[in-house]
């Protein structure tokens, strides 16, 4: 984003912060808007797209633009001090905001990793995988998505190949992959924010390019092997991620 686009979206956030809109008030238009700050309509337009983007505006359809009312973010804790027989951590988020955790899961087995996949995998490009595509809900409204990604070498022909499915459905990588054998010492997460593509964005019930926080994890055996990797896409504006970190005594 230019310089420029920055500079409106600084100068409308600055006018919301201090109550020259309130929450539920519809903004002036963008010609408006543009002719006070001497600009073209057009960097107005990218400027509210941003902040609507982060939820600090919201657009709808056929009437405007208006400033969003305050919302608290649900908080994620990432930890792999959460890993525990019967534990749900998700689950346990929701519960501490109040609200009912639950999944949606679709499984494919046999699936062929693409060239990204297999390299955080370790594998060769096209070998086969276990894939799993999750929508995590709360209160029912998806808030986070997840698709995992699992070496069918590993799993396969076990009672654990299938992770929402088979009696240790639902036990999360680290009590299944102890199932057979694996013992999951430690996991590796990359964070970095993006904007949704269109697909998120429906999903999520989000608009589209709004902020999203991608975290690529993968869990890896004591023998540092990669057992597992996963995609997670958060909302920025629904959700904020806080990293939890074990200190040895």
């Amino acid at each position: 984003m230019c310089l420029s686009n920055r500079r409106i979206a600084d100068e409308l956030r600055r006018r919301i912060a201090e109550h020259d809109w309130t929450p539920g008030e519809r903004l002036p238009s963008r010609t408006q808007i543009a002719q006070e700050c001497g600009v073209g309509e057009n960097v107005v337009r990218r400027a509210q797209e941003l902040l609507i983007s982060q939820g600090v505006l919201e657009g709808r359809a056929g009437s405007g633009t208006y400033v969003a009312a305050p919302r608290r973010r649900v908080r994620m804790v990432r930890s792999t001090a959460r890993e525990q027989p019967e534990g749900f951590p998700f689950r346990a988020d929701m519960k501490a905001a109040g609200k009912q955790g639950d999944w949606e899961s679709r499984t494919e087995a046999k699936v062929q990793a693409p060239t990204e996949i297999a390299s955080r995998l370790g594998i060769a490009e096209g070998n086969l995988c276990v894939r799993t595509v999750y929508e995590f809900l709360a209160d029912g409204r998806p808030v986070q998505l997840s698709t995992s990604w699992e070496p069918y070498v590993l799993t396969g022909g076990t009672l654990v190949v299938l992770p929402e499915g088979g009696p240790h459905a639902g036990a999360g990588v680290v009590n299944r992959m102890a199932e057979i054998g694996i013992v999951v010492s430690h996991a590796v997460e990359q964070p970095e924010p993006r904007q949704a593509n269109a697909g998120e964005a429906s999903l999520l019930g989000i608009q589209k390019a709004a902020l999203v926080t991608h975290i690529r994890r993968t869990y890896y055996s004591d023998e540092g092997q990669p057992v597992e990797t996963a995609d997670i896409v958060v909302p920025a504006a629904l959700c904020e991620i806080v990293y939890e970190v074990p200190v040895s005594r």
